[in-house]
């Protein structure tokens, strides 16, 4: 059967080393026994090395042509090839409630969507491996103060261990992208629960960093003024915020808070936001 031509508008680059490709497969090792999902599995460059691992392999793809492919070159796969749109599909019934492993050389077009699917199923995915462009994945595991700490560093470092494995050239990929890619591993840690309101979190680390090169004074306003808004529809007073935004925290900018103080501002947010009686 003939190759699959990579199509560029699913970003499709296919890995042609084999021993780059065992090495991204080996990474699910890191979280044994329970199953893997792998996206856009291709031609089945990684899948070839994850198939002889003694746990149960599902692999999602979208293009029809690889599909066809792999059930022709894999016909173990036969019944475990997922042909769907993976940021659409209910995780949870992918293997019956089951937590897995989610792996894959991914799109670089859809990989920022990928990760925020994954914290919306987090509890289902204690370990995400994979390959990505290489400035995302440095993004992912930037810390403080870093300029490329930035939306999905704090979102993620939130719930899971990071860990920048290794570098990838562009010469390895049939096409060559224009970029150099990187291998990620990110694990579960121990948070439960974050110690403030999620929906409220990730709403002020969106804020803020949209407008990063601002102090947080100014980068938090539109959460506030949103709030004085909603009061005023509701014939409440709205809060004064003047004494909130004089702390000293507010001359900072969002790149230079950890999580932890994400969590903090993110409760004096709640706060503020409430309004008076």
């Amino acid at each position: 059967m003939k190759p699959v031509k990579p199509k560029k508008f699913l970003g499709q680059h296919f890995l042609k080393d084999l021993e780059i490709a065992r090495a991204i497969a080996d990474t699910v090792d890191a979280c044994p026994e329970i199953p893997v999902l792998e996206v856009g599995p291709g031609m089945g460059g990684m899948t070839q090395f994850l198939l002889p691992k003694d746990r149960l392999l599902k692999v999602v793809e979208i293009d029809f042509e690889s599909v066809a492919y792999l059930r022709r070159n894999y016909p173990q796969l036969e019944e475990h090839i997922i042909e769907d749109d993976f940021l659409k599909m209910h995780l949870d019934r992918t293997f019956n409630g089951q937590p897995f492993v989610l792996t894959g050389n991914y799109p670089y077009n859809i990989s920022s969507q990928i990760f925020f699917k994954m914290l919306d199923n987090k509890e289902l995915i204690p370990c995400c491996t994979g390959m990505i462009q290489k400035e995302v994945a440095e993004r992912i595991t930037a810390r403080p103060g870093n300029k490329s700490y930035g939306i999905l560093s704090v979102l993620i470092q939130a719930w899971y261990d990071v860990e920048y494995l290794f570098t990838v050239a562009e010469t390895v990929f049939n096409p060559p992208p224009k970029v150099k890619s990187a291998v990620i591993r990110m694990t579960r840690n121990q948070v439960c629960q974050l110690g403030c309101d999620e929906k409220l979190f990730r709403k002020v680390v969106k804020t803020t960093f949209n407008q990063r090169r601002k102090t947080l004074r100014n980068s938090i306003r539109p959460l506030l003024i949103e709030a004085d808004r909603l009061c005023e529809q509701n014939n409440l007073t709205p809060t004064d915020h003047t004494a909130f935004l004089a702390r000293d925290l507010f001359n900072r900018r969002p790149e230079q808070l950890s999580v932890a103080e994400f969590i903090a501002l993110t409760n004096d947010v709640e706060k503020e936001l409430k309004p008076e009686k």
